[in-house]
């Protein structure tokens, strides 16, 4: 907390709270003839500086809150998409830049709401506007929600997501099937491995061998090696499961695929 602290409360004096610190060092570096003259500098410098510090400190207290709200979503939430369905401006700049409200719609297992959030309308997340979803981090059970803007950057193919297999000595591309990678993420935080830490599979034989099946899995169908026929109604199935479960396609459209797949039998 003393960190976050300092740090809120260098933001503060880097945007305009050094007035009421200089006054004081003015006014006590004077003699004491001098200070007869100006003692609303004093005075002035003083209630700067105390609003300096309080403003950090409501700073401080703010992010420690919004992270504690961030730490308690990664251990209870599920990960799902949220599909945008609006954009408009608020009228509102920060730092330069626009502040926009989002429509949202968000769908995973076992729930489905339409939400707004505002957010800042930033350069690095114009792709992710662009793609029209964003993979957010909820409670199903009071629909309480947060962005994650790095793990949309991953599924909206803004960051390349390769995955080598040592024992077919090959490197698969998954950059923007957002699907396969919803299915990966999802089974990284189920292990509680953050997003940056994926080569701590190694270590991890199982979660491994899953992640190599959607892997695999994902390949096959952006260029299957055999004609759709021939692979097995459980293959596609349980890819079908995988689909749903991370939100990429619609109750409706999994009804309407899994009746087409079972009737091919």
């Amino acid at each position: 907390m003393f960190g976050r602290y300092l740090r809120s409360q260098l933001v503060v004096l880097l945007c305009g709270g050094l007035v009421g610190p200089i006054f004081v060092i003015i006014y006590l570096a004077l003699g004491p003839a001098e200070r007869e003259e100006i003692q609303w500098m004093f005075y002035v410098g003083l209630v700067l500086t105390v609003s300096d510090v309080l403003v950090a400190v409501a700073l401080a207290r703010r992010g420690a809150k919004a992270a504690a709200r961030t730490a308690a979503l990664e251990r209870t939430g599920v990960l799902a998409l949220a599909q945008i369905t609006g954009m408009s401006e608020t009228g509102t700049r920060i730092n330069d830049q626009p502040l926009i409200r989002l429509g949202l719609r968000i769908e995973g297992p076992g729930f489905a709401f339409d939400t707004q959030d505002r957010v800042l309308a930033s350069v690095t997340r114009a792709g992710n506007f662009n793609a029209r979803r964003l993979v957010v981090l909820v409670d199903p059970a009071t629909h309480e929600h947060q962005i994650d803007w790095e793990r949309s950057a991953l599924v909206n193919g803004l960051m390349p997501a390769k995955f080598s297999l040592a024992e077919e000595n090959r490197t698969y591309d998954l950059s923007g099937q957002a699907g396969p990678l919803m299915e990966i993420l999802q089974l990284l935080k189920a292990n509680g491995i953050p997003l940056n830490g994926m080569m701590d599979v190694r270590s991890r034989p199982e979660l491994r061998r899953q992640i190599q099946a959607v892997v695999r899995r994902a390949a096959d169908a952006a260029s299957p090696a055999f004609p759709p026929s021939e692979r097995s109604a459980a293959q596609r199935l349980e890819e079908l499961e995988g689909l749903r479960a991370t939100g990429a396609i619609t109750d409706d459209e999994y009804a309407a695929k899994r009746r087409q797949i079972i009737s091919e039998i």
